[in-house]
């Protein structure tokens, strides 16, 4: 069908419904004829003729009354048998189309008692009548078959759309629950993001306001050196902590203020942070750098981020080591700090935080491992293993950590 047919049938919907009935009207007048052609005695015409426009015209309403237009035309398919017409599929089209509307607009047991119920009276007057021929085939078998056949094609339509119904629902609610999926992954991710930025310099500057505290009346000069860092601190906690809600910002806005995502090129600026709160943090690079992708980069600060402010909360020591060991395939972080004399170690996050469980999600989202615990020499000590296998072999590597084989903080 082309174009144009199309568009006409979409907007005439009624003109070509009339089209069709007066298509099955002749159709059912040339079974009529045929019946005239065959017989030796041939029929009165206008008997068949006049049913046969009832019953196609009953036809018209099949769609708000199927079984009503049904019990029509199967009554007039009867008469028409009765006064001795043969039933062809040709006569029998308005009963055929009326029982697969049936069928197709109604429950599959409505469908199918109806068809029975309708097959049975066919069946009754083929046998009761006189038929064509003295045929049983012509009078019975023949008509019951095509009934039967029109309601299994009814049958089956009405199931595919049922079932193309069906489909197209849990396609919609795969895809809702899919987006919701999402939707927890991404507010799990920005919590993580916001658990990290807002939990380092938070504590960093307590820890700063702690020392300024104790330094104030021993040592004035060097509380206000801290106090002169502060303000970094707490513009260094705002500045990322807008980088992350930026994250939760509509498409159509602005984002050229958005800072890029942290990675190990931070890490002496982090360093130099902890040095502020009162903590001696010493960077070591071992082996050849490698390039990291900017998941992997971020994965890495991160941990080492949460892994220095857990120090900086619990840690007994004043002093930790972070050490980086690059292989041909995983990269290895290792923060490990000792315990001051005459001090019980506290563990990181033991304080019923988040921080190991947040570095443990981090490692593994990128195929990592994560592991901590005491050391048996004092301290404590963290281990995270990534992988370097999805990294590409050619990519000259970062200077992050150029300079800082050996760089103890000031």
């Amino acid at each position: 069908m082309s174009t144009s047919w199309r568009h006409r049938a979409a907007t005439h919907p009624r003109a070509l419904d009339l089209a069709g009935l007066v298509l099955l009207f002749a159709v059912t007048v040339s079974g009529v004829l045929v019946t005239r052609a065959l017989d030796s005695s041939p029929q009165v015409l206008w008997p068949g003729v006049a049913l046969s426009a009832l019953a196609c015209a009953a036809l018209h309403r099949r769609r708000g009354h199927p079984l009503a237009v049904l019990a029509v035309t199967a009554v007039c398919t009867i008469t028409v048998g009765a006064l001795g017409y043969l039933l062809t599929p040709l006569l029998m089209g308005p009963l055929l189309v009326a029982q697969y509307a049936t069928s197709l607009r109604t429950p599959r047991r409505t469908g199918w008692n109806s068809a029975l119920v309708v097959t049975g009276c066919v069946v009754v007057g083929g046998l009761v009548f006189p038929s064509f021929l003295h045929s049983v085939v012509f009078a019975v078998v023949n008509p019951a078959a095509w009934i039967l056949l029109c309601a299994a094609l009814g049958s089956y339509r009405r199931e595919s759309r049922e079932y193309a119904v069906a489909r197209a629902e849990h396609a919609d609610r795969q895809r809702e629950e899919e987006a919701r999926h999402r939707v927890v992954q991404e507010r799990m991710r920005i919590a993580r993001e916001l658990h990290d930025v807002v939990a380092h310099h938070l504590t960093l500057a307590d820890a700063q306001a702690g020392a300024v505290k104790h330094l104030l009346r021993t040592r004035p000069d060097k509380a206000q050196e801290i106090i002169d860092r502060l303000p970094e601190t707490t513009a260094a906690a705002l500045r990322e902590l807008k980088a992350t809600v930026g994250l939760l910002r509509q498409d159509t806005d602005p984002a050229d203020d958005l800072a890029p995502a942290p990675g190990l090129d931070r890490l002496p600026d982090l360093v130099d942070s902890c040095a502020a709160a009162g903590l001696q943090a010493t960077v070591t690079v071992e082996g050849e750098r490698r390039p990291l992708t900017p998941v992997l980069d971020l994965t890495a600060y991160r941990i080492l981020q949460e892994a220095l402010t857990n120090v900086t909360k619990h840690g007994t020591g004043r002093t930790t080591e972070v050490r980086l060991t690059f292989t041909s395939r995983r990269l290895t972080l290792t923060v490990a700090n000792d315990t001051a004399p005459g001090r019980t170690p506290v563990p990181p996050g033991s304080g019923g935080g988040f921080g190991l469980i947040s570095m443990r999600e981090r490692a593994t989202s990128v195929g990592g491992t994560l592991h901590a615990g005491h050391r048996a020499e004092g301290g404590f000590e963290l281990v995270c293993t990534l992988p370097l296998d999805a990294l590409p072999p050619d990519t000259p590597p970062s200077s992050a950590l150029d300079g800082h084989h050996e760089s103890p903080a000031p």
